[in-house]
């Protein structure tokens, strides 16, 4: 289909990058369960792996349905162009891969995700970059902790576990005016909720894994382009603006434009990287794109119940949803989720660590997984989990302290879930 303003969210979220299948007539995007394709002849492999033609090599860079994944993604996003990977990790790297190098550092939300938080403070230093974590609260912060070294500027739309929105307007005017790229993981709140490129985010990079795929099935990642970046603007990018060694010289800003990082992505970090999506794991995420807006209206409309009983009860301290009136974010909500504050946030429960193990361990209806996005609802503590690696100074910085819970609230019946809690909090507290 033409993709364009002409059509809505709800069409696109079904439509885009899906064609009927031109051999068989199939409808719904094939699972095109192959490893490599066979060039029509000698010439056409020849400009397939010099850049000079588009189309399928090897199923580790393109793979036509992996590809339709790809082209919905950044429909829905706004994009000009995607990549899609093995996990949301994996999409962090592929982000970082054409932009870093040794001695060159990347400024980053101090509320990010605990895995990320490792992966960016240790992980990343085996390859000579380092990050700096700032409040992206404090702006001024943020454009202090910029300086000739940084190379991109990161965070989260909805951050995970607290889910406190970032005023993208204002860090981007921050990363622009320092001539770097924004990296916005919109993972929590989706591209129906936010969108990133709208208020000035270079790249989009997701978990498809959560809310995309919302079935808890497999894992995936996603790069999106915004291609609004003039990555020859100075000497900063040489991977994207210098000539590429591996294509006889070619220089990837100049040969693909608006392009090039996606591009990039392909031909040089999938190629070299192998962080590839397999087909299956890209047609469940098709499949679970379709029903997207519906989902997410759901679990917006459920969240805003759960959390204003859960900040009445007098059992929790406080709630952090961003779609409270209470919460100091959420003056931001029409403007960056205007369709809702997502279904991501903590809750601080009296009687500290002790009570919010017994309350995970009370609960029926909420699952206790590492995961989130999913149609079920989920719950986990986060400081003996998915935060445990931190210090307790970058716990209490992320909004993963002892006393918390993380709660992911599914498109249950919400009372059901109310109850559930209300029967674990009793238990946790008493």
């Amino acid at each position: 289909m033409t993709d364009g303003p002409t059509y809505g969210f709800d069409t696109l979220q079904i439509h885009a990058g899906a064609r009927p299948d031109p051999a068989t007539g199939a409808r719904q995007v094939p699972i095109y369960q192959t490893t490599a394709y066979v060039f029509r002849d000698a010439d056409h492999a020849a400009a397939l792996f010099n850049l000079q033609e588009v189309g399928y090599i090897y199923s580790r860079l393109t793979n036509p349905t992996v590809a339709a994944l790809q082209e919905r993604i950044a429909t829905l996003e706004g994009g000009v162009g995607a990549v899609c990977c093995s996990s949301g990790h994996a999409a962090q790297i592929m982000a970082l891969f054409p932009l870093m190098g040794p001695g060159m550092n990347v400024v980053a939300s101090s509320r990010l995700y605990g895995g990320t938080v490792t992966q960016f403070s240790q992980t990343i230093k085996r390859f000579g970059w380092s990050a700096t974590f700032v409040d992206f609260d404090d702006h001024e912060a943020v454009k202090a902790a910029i300086d000739d070294n940084t190379r991109a500027v990161f965070c989260e739309a909805i951050a995970n576990p607290g889910g406190h929105i970032t005023d993208l307007d204002a860090i981007s005017a921050i990363s622009d005016a320092a001539g770097v790229p924004l990296i916005v993981d919109n993972t929590s709140a989706t591209p129906y909720l936010c969108r990133p490129i709208e208020h000035g985010a270079t790249l989009v990079v997701h978990s498809t894994t959560k809310y995309l795929t919302g079935n808890g099935t497999v894992t995936g990642g996603c790069v999106v382009d915004s291609g609004k970046f003039d990555w020859a603007a100075n000497d900063k990018f040489p991977s994207l603006s210098q000539p590429e060694p591996a294509y006889h010289g070619l220089k990837f800003a100049e040969t693909f434009g608006p392009l090039a990082f996606t591009f990039h992505g392909i031909a040089i970090g999938l190629r070299d990287l192998g962080m590839t999506m397999n087909p299956q794991a890209a047609h469940y995420t098709l499949m679970g794109i379709e029903t997207l807006s519906l989902r997410m209206d759901r679990h917006v409309e459920n969240a805003m119940k759960i959390a204003k009983w859960l900040e009445d009860d007098p059992r929790t301290d406080y709630v952090t949803y961003a779609g409270l009136d209470s919460s100091p974010y959420a003056k931001l909500v029409p403007k960056i989720c205007p369709k809702g504050a997502g279904a991501l946030f903590t809750v601080a429960v009296k009687g500290g660590y002790d009570a919010c193990v017994k309350l995970v361990d009370s609960l029926e209806i909420f699952s206790h997984v590492a995961n989130l996005g999913d149609t079920r609802s989920l719950i986990i503590h986060s400081a003996s989990t998915t935060h445990r690696q931190l210090t307790a100074e970058q716990q209490e910085a992320a909004g993963a302290g002892p006393g918390i819970v993380r709660l992911s609230i599914g498109i249950e019946d919400a009372d059901d879930l109310i109850a559930d809690l209300d029967q674990a909090l009793a238990k946790a507290t008493a």
